[in-house]
C-alpha cells in the first residue's frame, strides 16, 4: 500500500462545465514523470521545463487528440503543497477532465482524498492548521465580512496571535521545568508576582479571542433574525419579499407555516439568516403547537427579532400580541423591531395612532424596540427595514487586520486554555508546588497547540528552549 503522504495525487481543482477552463492539479514526487506520460509539450518535457511558466501541450486518447492544454510547473518547495506540482488547464468539459484524470491515474497517480492538497501543505510546513482550515472558509465566503475574516486567518493573523500566546506559555513552562531540575537547591527562577501578572494577561487575551466567536460565528453563518408574530400577520410574505422569491407558502389559512424556514440574505456585505416561524396563537392542532414551541426557541436564539403585526388590528389586539411576544424576548441583548404590516390597507391617521400606542407600551414595559411601517405584499418599506438591519450590525464588517474566531473547534480549545490558565493562576497564588503548576501550563499549551497543529508538549522542545534562553554552565 502506498504512503498516503508521499505518493503522487491528482484531482480536479475546478468544477468542470461551469466556465471556459478547468484545472487538474497533480502533486507529489512523480508529478513530472506522470504528466510527461500523458501530456506532450510542443517543446521538451515537463520534467525539464522551466518552473513558474506556462507550457503548451496536447493530450492524446487512443492516438486521437483529446484536448490542447496549458501546463504550469511548480518545483518543490515553492508550490502550494511544498511538493513538485503540475496544474493542467483544459477546456471546461466534464468528458475531457474525466478522461484526462483517467490517463493520469493509469500513469501512476492516485485520486486525492478530500482536502489532501491542503493537508500536504500543512504537513510540509507551508501553513499551520488554523491557516489550513481557513482555506475552506475563503472558498465558501459569500460576503465582504466573511471574506475579510477568512483571508486574515489564511494570511496568518490569527496564528500570529496564537503564536505569541504560545511563546509566553512556553517561557513560563520552561522556567517552572527549570526549577524542577534544581528542586533540591530550592531555587526559584520564575518571579511569582511577575508570573501571576503574565498568567492573568495571557488569560485575558485568550478570553478576548474566545469572546470574538459570537461575532465571528455571525459573520460566517449569518446574523440570526427571527420573524415572529401572530398567525396571518404576513411573516411568510415578508420573507418572500426580502428574498425576492417565493420561498415560503402564503395562504389566508392561519397556521400554514408549521415549522421554521431559514434563508440567508446579503445586505451590503453582511449575511443575515432570516427564520420564518409558525404564527403564535391558541391552537388545538398538535403539529401546529409543536411549531409554536419551536418559534419560542428560535426567538431566544435570535440576535434580532422582527415582531410582525397586522397593522389593521385593533389597538388592544396589537398590545396583547406584544405582551405575549415580549415574554420571550430579551431586549437587553436582542435588537427588536416591531413591524406594522399591511400599511397599504389602513389610513395614515390610524397607523400613527397605533405607533403612538406601541411606543407608549414599550416605554412603560421598560423595553427597547424600533417601530417601522411597511407593506410586505406591496414591497413598501423594505428598503428602510434592510437599512435598519444593516445599521444594527454594520460593526460586523471587520478591518483587514481584525481577528475573529469562526471555528467551533478553535472556540472550544480557547475555552479549555482559559480554564487551564485559571487553574494555573489559582495554584500559583496558593503556593502549590511547581510540578503541579507546570501541569496546568501544559494543558493550556496543549489547547493552543490543537489549534495550530503544533506539538509543543514534546519535552525536547521545552528543553531546547531552556538551553537556548537559559544557558547554565555553558
Amino acid at each position: 500500500m502506498k504512503n498516503l503522504y508521499s505518493d503522487t495525487i491528482v484531482a480536479p481543482a475546478t468544477t468542470p462545465g461551469t466556465g471556459a477552463i478547468s484545472i487538474v492539479r497533480i502533486s507529489g514526487p512523480e508529478s513530472f514523470r506522470i504528466t510527461d506520460a500523458v501530456v506532450k509539450l510542443k517543446s521538451g518535457t515537463v520534467s525539464d521545463a522551466n518552473a513558474y511558466a506556462i507550457h503548451f501541450g496536447e493530450v492524446l486518447l487512443d492516438g486521437k487528440l483529446l484536448d490542447q492544454v496549458l501546463v504550469s510547473v511548480f518545483r518543490a518547495p515553492h508550490s502550494y503543497t511544498g511538493e513538485d506540482s503540475v496544474e493542467i488547464s483544459t477546456h471546461a468539459s466534464a468528458y475531457i477532465v474525466t478522461e484526462l484524470i483517467g490517463l493520469l491515474l493509469k500513469a501512476g497517480a492516485r485520486f486525492a482524498q478530500p482536502g489532501e492538497f491542503t493537508r500536504r501543505a500543512f504537513l510540509n510546513g507551508k501553513m499551520d492548521l488554523a491557516q489550513a482550515e481557513a482555506v475552506a472558509d475563503v472558498i465558501s465566503s459569500n460576503t465582504a465580512a466573511s471574506h475579510r475574516v477568512a483571508m486574515n486567518q489564511l494570511k496568518g493573523g490569527f496564528s500570529t496571535e496564537l503564536s505569541t500566546l504560545r511563546s509566553q506559555l512556553l517561557e513560563m513552562a520552561s522556567l517552572l521545568e527549570l526549577e524542577l531540575d534544581f528542586s533540591e537547591e530550592e531555587v526559584e527562577f520564575a518571579d511569582r508576582k511577575q508570573l501571576l501578572t503574565l498568567l492573568e494577561d495571557t488569560r485575558k487575551h485568550v478570553d478576548k479571542l474566545a469572546a470574538s466567536f459570537h461575532q465571528g460565528n455571525m459573520i460566517k453563518n449569518g446574523v440570526p433574525v427571527a420573524i415572529v408574530g401572530p398567525a396571518n400577520a404576513g411573516k411568510s410574505t415578508l420573507l418572500n419579499a426580502l428574498l425576492g422569491e417565493e420561498r415560503a407558502i402564503v395562504t389566508d389559512i392561519p397556521g400554514t407555516t408549521r415549522d421554521t424556514i431559514e434563508e440567508t440574505l446579503n445586505i451590503n456585505g453582511i449575511l443575515f439568516r432570516f427564520i420564518d416561524t409558525a404564527g403564535i396563537r391558541e391552537s388545538s392542532d398538535t403539529v401546529e403547537k409543536i411549531g409554536i414551541e419551536r418559534t419560542f426557541r428560535k426567538i431566544s436564539e435570535a440576535e434580532i427579532v422582527l415582531c410582525l403585526l397586522d397593522g389593521r388590528s385593533e389597538e388592544s389586539d396589537l398590545l396583547n400580541n406584544l405582551t405575549l411576544l415580549f415574554q420571550h424576548v430579551d431586549s437587553s441583548r436582542q435588537e427588536v423591531f416591531i413591524l406594522l404590516n399591511k400599511a397599504d390597507q389602513i389610513a395614515q391617521e390610524d397607523t400613527n395612532k397605533n405607533v403612538t400606542a406601541i411606543n407608549k407600551f414599550v416605554s412603560s414595559a421598560d423595553k427597547k424596540a424600533n417601530v417601522l411601517i411597511l407593506s410586505a405584499k406591496e414591497q413598501k418599506g423594505l428598503k428602510g427595514l434592510k437599512d435598519a438591519l444593516y445599521d444594527t450590525e454594520k460593526g460586523l464588517i471587520p478591518n483587514e487586520d481584525s481577528t475573529f474566531v469562526t471555528n467551533v473547534r478553535h472556540f472550544e480549545a480557547l475555552r479549555n486554555a482559559s480554564s487551564a490558565l485559571s487553574d494555573c493562576h489559582t495554584s500559583l497564588s496558593r503556593g502549590i508546588p511547581s510540578d503541579l503548576v507546570a501541569e496546568d501550563l501544559r494543558r493550556a499549551l496543549s489547547a493552543i497547540n490543537s489549534i495550530l497543529g503544533t506539538d509543543l508538549l514534546d519535552p525536547e522542545v521545552i528543553l531546547h528552549n531552556i538551553f537556548q534562553n537559559h544557558c547554565i554552565g555553558k
